[in-house]
């Protein structure tokens, strides 16, 4: 038996004989895309900016295009200043930022927005601004990964960031699953040197594995890099695993959830839930918080 979707919802069951041959295009006609098959635009927010990560954003962009469906574009845009130093303080000045690019993002018609850096500053807040999906580089990693893995472990670039990750784990109910976070030493803006040097790419891979050999031996089944930069280093390495677990690109995750978080929302009408942690704002408050940056 065979089963063919006719006008979304009502299913029609035809045997084989009976199984009528889907229509082709009109002679003059172009073939017009389903519904839920229409284009996707996704805003992609990074942390950094274009004058400072000019190598970093060339990647980031090419692997966007080779990775994303036909029909979605995605548009990369910065901060400035950038996220150049890890402290809560930067997280919170960027995250002001976000909201506010959301904001911008659904009224200039994108259909999802991605939050590019793993520390999600801004995520709830955002969602509760807008009605298009909103997708966090952090957020996506862990979930995604407990698919792969029991346990997880997170190396992170820099000791600042541990215990910023420690609250993002518990404000995901993830403490059970992402078990452990270690930390190289390098700030934002040296590690982004890594992509102008082969050399000093080798060593931040050396330095990664040696802080996930002892997270694997520990029980973690799942490695992730603490942010879109490493992330994005590591792209190039084919199957990385470190002692037997892999070790997880998130960039491609977190813009595969928006690409399918949009279509979703077309066929079911739903999204985030707003009886909780995502009310909506009022337009009202909206325009408050977009107008009035003080102290920035």
């Amino acid at each position: 038996m065979s089963v063919i979707l006719d006008n979304y919802f009502n299913l029609k069951v035809y045997g084989g004989k009976d199984k009528p041959k889907a229509p082709g295009p009109r002679r003059h006609d172009a073939p017009t895309k389903q519904r839920w098959e229409a284009d996707i635009r996704i805003w992609y927010q990074s942390y950094v900016d274009y004058e400072h990560g000019k190598i970093y954003w060339d990647r980031l962009r090419a692997h966007l295009a080779s990775i994303v469906d036909e029909g979605t574009t995605v548009d990369v845009h910065g901060i400035t200043p950038h996220d150049s130093y890890a402290h809560p303080i930067v997280e919170m000045r960027c995250a002001r930022e976000v909201i506010c690019n959301a904001v911008r993002a659904e009224r200039e018609g994108y259909d999802a927005f991605v939050i590019g850096h793993f520390q999600d500053a801004g995520l709830y807040e955002a969602r509760s601004v807008v009605k298009i999906p909103v997708v966090a580089l952090g957020e996506a990693s862990m979930l995604y990964s407990c698919q792969l893995g029991q346990r997880v472990g997170i190396v992170t670039i820099n000791t600042r960031y541990i215990p910023w990750f420690h609250h993002q784990i518990r404000k995901y109910g993830l403490r059970d699953r992402v078990t452990g976070v270690h930390a190289m030493q390098f700030e934002p803006g040296q590690i982004l040197k890594a992509y102008e040097s082969q050399k000093l790419a080798d060593e931040v891979r050396v330095l990664f594995d040696t802080q996930a050999k002892p997270l694997v031996a520990g029980g973690c089944e799942v490695l992730i890099p603490g942010g879109g930069i490493p992330m994005l280093l590591f792209a190039a390495l084919h199957e990385h695993v470190v002692d037997g677990a892999p070790v997880i690109n998130g960039i491609p995750i977190a813009v595969k959830m928006a690409e399918m978080a949009v279509k979703l929302r077309k066929l079911t009408g739903l999204g985030v839930s707003r009886s909780g942690e995502y009310t909506l704002a009022p337009p009202e408050i909206i325009h408050e918080f977009m107008t009035h940056p003080k102290g920035l």
